[in-house]
């Protein structure tokens, strides 16, 4: 740990890789300790060590998961290509996520949040943390479209993000529960239908 209380940033990704591999099989209470340490390699004063506690490393976990989707959605809505061509490319990578485990964990985000969020406030700032900037993005995506034509002016973009991000994790609720790539795809298309 750092003099002033925080956990060091921990250099080895692959360490915080195998905890986010426990944490989203699990959920954050059902995950001991042991397991972590089990999956990480590393021994329970070496977590500690690094870490600080069970609940750090998971903060660690938290935000490398949301960079991680960050990044890639950021690169989706930056392409030069028409906004809603950006949007249903931004939408068939979560379905591709989410169908392509094999386990059918669900986005770890989206978990986390149900599992903690009202009793754990790093989850909550986490997540309004990444929600924010992933909005922002989508915002400026949206106003292109504006600009552009491509989308009426009956609605602002703002009112328009937020019928997305409604769509866009309601949908990564769903594909989790009913497993249906089928109606994933017409919810996708219903709300592009919808925006455009």
């Amino acid at each position: 740990m750092s003099t002033n209380g925080r956990p060091r940033e921990f250099k080895d990704e692959a360490v915080i890789d195998a905890a986010m591999e426990v944490f989203w099989e699990k959920g954050y209470e059902a995950s001991s300790t042991q397991e972590l340490c089990e999956r990480t390699g590393l021994g329970k004063g070496s977590l500690y060590n690094a870490f600080g506690s069970k609940h750090e490393l998971f903060e660690q976990v938290l935000r490398r998961y949301s960079q991680i989707g960050l990044d890639r959605s950021i690169e989706i809505l930056g392409r030069p290509i028409p906004v809603k061509e950006r949007l249903r490319a931004l939408f068939i990578w979560a379905i591709d996520m989410d169908f392509a485990d094999p386990n059918h964990r669900g986005c770890l985000a989206v978990n986390v949040s149900m599992e903690r969020a009202g009793r754990d406030p790093m989850v909550e700032r986490t997540f309004g943390e990444y929600l924010q900037t992933l909005e922002e993005h989508i915002i400026a995506a949206i106003e292109d479209g504006i600009q552009s034509g491509e989308i009426s002016h009956k609605h602002s973009a703002f009112q328009l993000a937020q019928l997305f991000l409604s769509s866009y994790y309601g949908l990564r609720v769903l594909n989790s529960a009913t497993l249906n790539r089928d109606r994933a795809l017409q919810i996708v298309e219903s709300t592009l239908d919808v925006m455009f």
